[in-house]
């Protein structure tokens, strides 16, 4: 039988525990429950893009004219017949069998400085065959594309160079800009608003699908390279960069505020799933994971020391990462299934 002091020095134990316990839990970093594994591939190149038109098939390019593709959410993937000898920087399908490669010249193989630095490449047959598509005066890189369903395609690159399609790819028009600075990343939400961001802090905005587009502000001076960007509506986005960089919108890219992403490895790639969970990936492999909308990032376990330059969802339950190295690594977590955006990036 306990006596009195007893029975109140066990109740007082036993409340501390539960509010230590209670401290531990709220007090203690995010730690996700999401898994990331090392996908095999044949494969030493360098992964500049991914995109999957469905949780199935899926394109991964890079260094050397490499395409690889999968027809099994990753399980396994295949060195298609290189269309080109050239570095592959990006890749994006409309659907299962419409595509394009963004394509960069090697400088050294130019023969004149009248040669377009980048070209396009387009397939029809599920990249059975490609066919090249210059674009007149791009004699810059272009660095990335994003193509929307009426016909409308966008690419941009070095130099602030920006040019728009109407007509499918058939033509391209360059856009005036107000910057001369790389652009690195961008989105379209619909077929009129987008955004661009890129080197010397570069945050661009349109309304009028790419015909006029003008500059963010960042609340805090800041000289930041921005590498990608991710909108969940006309209103709500984020951009990451250099340095562990993360600035969030909340007026349409208007004015940013810099969130604090608990890293300095440099960011290359951000996807938000909506306006509270978002993936950002990185240098030396790193995987960032929030669930708070930005406001607190968690470090995730990725199994790779690689840089990883772009990731890709189709749902909460499907994402892929490429980098360096031929690295592809997959996640599967908690199944809540979204539809994936069709123009987001």
């Amino acid at each position: 039988m306990l006596l009195p002091n007893q029975s109140i020095f066990k109740i007082r134990s036993l409340l501390w525990s539960a509010v230590c316990c209670l401290l531990i839990a709220v007090c203690s970093p995010p730690v996700s429950a999401s898994t990331w594994q090392r996908q095999q591939t044949s494969s030493l190149a360098w992964l500049h893009a991914v995109f999957f038109v469905d949780q199935d098939r899926g394109w991964a390019v890079g260094s050397r004219g490499t395409l690889l593709a999968t027809a099994d959410s990753g399980k396994s993937w295949q060195a298609k017949s290189r269309p080109t000898t050239d570095v592959i920087r990006d890749v994006f399908f409309h659907d299962a069998l419409n595509g394009w490669l963004v394509c960069e010249r090697n400088i050294y193989e130019l023969k004149s400085n009248d040669e377009p630095r980048s070209y396009l490449m387009k397939t029809d047959d599920g990249g059975e065959t490609w066919k090249r598509v210059t674009i007149r005066g791009a004699d810059a890189r272009i660095m990335r594309a994003v193509f929307g369903r009426e016909g409308r395609g966008w690419v941009f690159g070095e130099g602030g160079s920006i040019f728009t399609t109407h007509d499918s790819g058939t033509t391209w028009a360059k856009s005036q800009t107000p910057t001369r600075f790389l652009l690195l990343g961008g989105t379209f939400i619909d077929e009129r608003t987008g955004w661009l961001v890129g080197a010397g802090s570069t945050l661009l905005l349109t309304s009028d699908g790419g015909e006029t587009w003008n500059h963010g502000r960042l609340q805090q001076t800041a000289n930041v390279r921005f590498n990608s960007t991710s909108f969940v509506n006309s209103r709500l986005g984020w951009a990451v960069g250099g340095g562990g960089a993360i600035y969030r919108t909340t007026n349409g890219g208007a004015s940013w505020q810099a969130l604090n992403s608990g890293v300095t490895t440099d960011l290359f790639d951000v996807k938000f799933l909506d306006s509270s969970e978002g993936w950002a990936v990185g240098a030396d492999g790193v995987v960032l994971h929030t669930t708070s909308g930005g406001l607190r990032w968690s470090t995730v376990r990725s199994g790779t020391p690689h840089a990883l330059e772009r990731i890709f969802f189709t749902d909460r339950t499907h994402g892929w990462a490429v980098g360096f190295g031929g690295t592809i690594i997959a996640y599967g977590g908690p199944a809540a299934r979204v539809e994936a955006p069709r123009l987001r990036r």
